[in-house]
């Protein structure tokens, strides 16, 4: 490349560069008049409404004569429907830890519809306690019209260096303009990461000289100053089977590397999975509750302890402890695990739970380790360097004759070595504190499977009925014993009944309703009452419950990978036999359709036999994941089953 070719190239750089930085000021309480005009987002015509500017401006400086992160945000909003318009209701979280918290100062919101301006009353905004560490300082904008534009700015100081946090440059509307601006001292020493396959449009960094100023120094400190803008983001719509909406939205986010104090000592954050394996082997919340294994060999039944196959041995344990303790439905990793204590009670968080079933395999004789992981509705963590707030839950890994086990014990209806759904996301840390930590795939079971068998035929007065078995194993028997264990009879087969208004359910038996290792059964007998027309009847052979009962596919294009979270196997055997009273007519055509790789296949044949009909319904889904680029496969493959299960009769004409 020449070098006037070079200097071209620059120049249109600088020039690019200094068009993204030309932005009108956004000064607060004044929109401006093309804000105010605006009607509707022509890259989204059917928004609701836009995000027309947001600001996040994160700063170290001296506040209270105390050095703070400080975190200023500013945002504006336009409406367009009121009506649909669901964000008007505005929470802004800060963290709290032994009694100190970051403080939300100059907080203003107001609502402008034209020249009238109607601010948000401090007695309008309250705050509440979201989790052990976590508030929110809520509040709604009053006066929501058509054209509104909502405001509202604040500053957070906060005395954590290691809170800087991020930046999310996509909302729930679309958004014209979002930028994060930073200014860091050069003794703060940040690892950041953009996430998202979304390109920045403007990323810069200079340094800025004598930025940094303290009272009492007289020499002042140089600063990073850097600016992160994204135009013209589209809207976050969630998609049906995907993971946490965290792991695609895009973001730049910070982590704390390291702090050189001004006498000069250098205080380190950022640490090696060797120094995070050191400091849990001794933490009085993980490693240290791991020393319980004598007091648990005295808990378990001799019983227990007497059983010679370890997996047998293992699988009693688990149902020990499961049965043993509740769930209070609080997740804990780095604090407040007291298995002891928790154990005595008979209830705790889930920690306290799962590293008692730790101690209790250790008792028993089987080799346990934690297992970090963060669970389906958190984002995946990240891999580049240890940030342990990437994880929120702990469970239990184990090792018995070269087969790898994942637990959770906290869960009363899931076998052993089948997780919560909750917990399938996609790996963990496993904690081994003799050999080091490594990261391990979390593996679903692969027989997971709801099998049907119908058997119909026509009584004396040519009313259909018969007999169903269903059987369900594996993640699909979980539900199932979730929502049926705490219901009598009567209201399983209202549920039952309530998807086909011409079904009529008697004698149902339940099978299996508490042992989680056995298939979970139910057995019922049906009666249809379809109308004939003329002297045909059309009967929809799919009378049951299916296990996908709807298309969850049925936009053009797809933006997000799709997680099903396990593979699924789905057999309907149907017989229908219209013995000396019908005769089939018509059936709809046999089918095969398999998704690439081998990831799935569906598949349906009818099979008469003079007054008989057998169909048989297959299934398949191979895998758990699919790339985006998979979709359109994945969407006629649903397209056929759905249509197979609701839009084919068989015809049946009377004799």
């Amino acid at each position: 490349m020449s070098i006037q070719s070079i200097l071209l190239s620059c120049f249109l750089l600088f020039i690019t560069f200094c068009q993204a930085q030309q932005q009108p000021p956004h000064d607060f309480g004044k929109p401006l008049p093309k804000e105010y005009s605006m009607t509707s987002y022509p890259l989204d015509p059917e928004a609701n409404g836009v995000i027309l500017y947001e600001r996040g401006n994160y700063t170290v400086d001296a506040a209270d004569g105390y050095i703070r992160l400080i975190k200023e945000v500013h945002r504006k909003i336009k409406v367009f429907n009121a009506k649909k318009f669901q964000l008007d209701y505005v929470e802004i979280p800060y963290y709290r830890e032994n009694n100190v918290q970051e403080n939300i100062k100059n907080l203003k919101a107001l609502t402008h519809n034209g020249q009238s301006q109607v601010y948000v009353s401090d007695q309008a905004i309250f705050d509440t306690n979201e989790s052990q560490y976590w508030s929110s300082k809520k509040f709604t904008f009053p006066n929501v019209q058509d054209g509104s534009i909502l405001e509202y700015s604040y500053r957070i100081e906060t005395p954590w260096m290691h809170h800087l946090g991020g930046w999310n440059f996509m909302n729930a509307l679309p958004t014209l303009y979002s930028e994060l601006h930073t200014e860091i001292p050069g003794n703060y020493t940040y690892n950041r990461t953009l996430y998202g396959d979304r390109k920045l449009d403007v990323d810069h960094a200079e340094i800025l000289v004598d930025c940094f100023h303290l009272p009492g120094f007289k020499v002042p400190g140089d600063c990073e100053s850097a600016t992160y803008v994204m135009k013209n983001v589209p809207a976050f719509v969630e998609e049906k089977y995907m993971l946490a909406k965290s792991n695609y939205i895009p973001a730049i986010k910070f982590e704390l590397r390291n702090i050189v104090n001004l006498d000069e000592s250098k205080v380190s954050f950022s640490k090696s999975w060797d120094d995070v394996d050191r400091k849990f082997k001794y933490d009085r919340d993980l490693g240290r509750q791991l020393k319980y294994s004598s007091f648990f060999k005295e808990q378990l039944p001799s019983s227990i302890i007497s059983i010679s196959d370890d997996l047998e041995r293992a699988k009693a344990v688990y149902y020990f402890i499961q049965e043993k303790m509740a769930w209070n439905n609080q997740n804990r990793i780095l604090s407040d695990i007291r298995i002891k204590d928790a154990f005595e009670k008979g209830n705790g968080n889930s920690s306290e739970i799962n590293l008692a079933l730790i101690n209790a395999l250790e008792a028993a004789g089987i080799d346990a380790k934690i297992m970090l992981i963060a669970t389906r509705d958190q984002a995946m963590p990240t891999k580049q360097y240890p940030v342990l707030t990437d994880f929120n839950y702990a469970v239990v890994f184990c090792t018995i004759a070269d087969n790898k086990y994942i637990l959770d014990a906290t869960d009363k209806h899931t076998p052993f070595g089948i997780l919560p759904q909750r917990d399938l996301n996609i790996e963990g840390r496993v904690m081994d504190f003799k050999n080091g930590s490594y990261w391990e795939p979390i593996v679903p079971m692969a027989k997971n499977m709801h099998y049907v068998n119908l058997q119909l035929a026509p009584d004396e007065k040519g009313v259909f009925s018969g007999k169903v078995n269903e059987v369900s194993t594996g993640y699909i028997a979980v539900p199932k014993r979730k929502e049926n264990n705490n219901r009598n009879k009567e209201e399983i087969i209202k549920r039952k009944q309530s998807s086909n208004e011409a079904l009529n359910i008697t004698n149902l038996q339940i099978e299996n309703e508490k042992d989680l290792e056995q298939p979970y059964k139910e057995i019922y007998e049906i009666a249809i009452h379809e109308q004939p027309v003329g002297d045909r009847l059309f009967v929809y052979p799919f009378l049951m419950e299916t296990y996908f009962s709807e298309n969850p596919f049925l936009k053009e294009t797809r933006n997000y990978p799709i997680d099903f979270g396990f593979p699924v196997i789905n057999n309907y055997l149907v017989s229908i036999d219209g013995k000396d009273k019908y005769e089939v007519t018509k059936v709809p055509e046999n089918k095969f359709l398999k998704l690439p790789n081998n990831d799935g296949e569906l598949s349906v044949v009818y099979d008469v036999v003079e007054n008989k009909i057998n169909i048989r319904l297959s299934v398949k889904l191979n895998t758990t994941r699919f790339p985006t680029e998979a979709y359109p496969a994945l969407r006629q493959f649903f397209e056929t089953l759905l249509k197979i299960q609701s839009e084919e009769p068989i015809e049946l004409r009377k004799i």
